[in-house]
């Protein structure tokens, strides 16, 4: 919940780290860790304080000759410890160790079209903008 509210692209979406929010947080983590296709990383300091975290959700499919695409949503590092290599430590385990182990010939994300640093970085690290992506909110 504190690493979402660190991100300011995130709090305009709500992401405050309201104590009224914190029921809503932990029903999405408890939905996350039970659903068997999706796996939470999160990083820790020396103290176990959380420095970073991803979402890894994999997705079976039919495109690509039916190919398993492993999506990567909700990446953050605390803003005190970006440029740290973190980041940088996390995709390379995503894209060498994490999408092999779990048979997925393709790691894709979105990011926000704000996020131009963001976009850099996975640009660095092999990643291509290669589609468009589009949203619906409901309600």
């Amino acid at each position: 919940m504190l690493l979402l509210a660190d991100d300011p692209i995130s709090a305009t979406r709500g992401d405050k780290a309201s104590a009224s929010d914190a029921a809503a947080y932990r029903s999405a983590l408890t939905a996350i860790v039970s659903d068997p296709s999706n796996d939470l990383l999160v990083v820790v300091n020396e103290t176990d304080k959380p420095l970073a975290t991803m979402q890894l959700t994999r997705i079976p499919g039919m495109a690509r000759r039916g190919s398993t695409r492993l999506l990567i949503e909700a990446v953050r590092v605390r803003s005190d410890n970006r440029s740290s290599g973190i980041g940088s430590a996390m995709m390379r385990w995503v894209t060498g160790s994490a999408a092999p182990a779990l048979e997925a010939s393709l790691v894709q994300l979105t990011s926000d079209e704000a996020r131009q640093d963001a976009h850099r970085f996975y640009e660095r690290l092999g990643f291509v903008g290669s589609h468009r992506g589009f949203k619906y909110r409901v309600g």
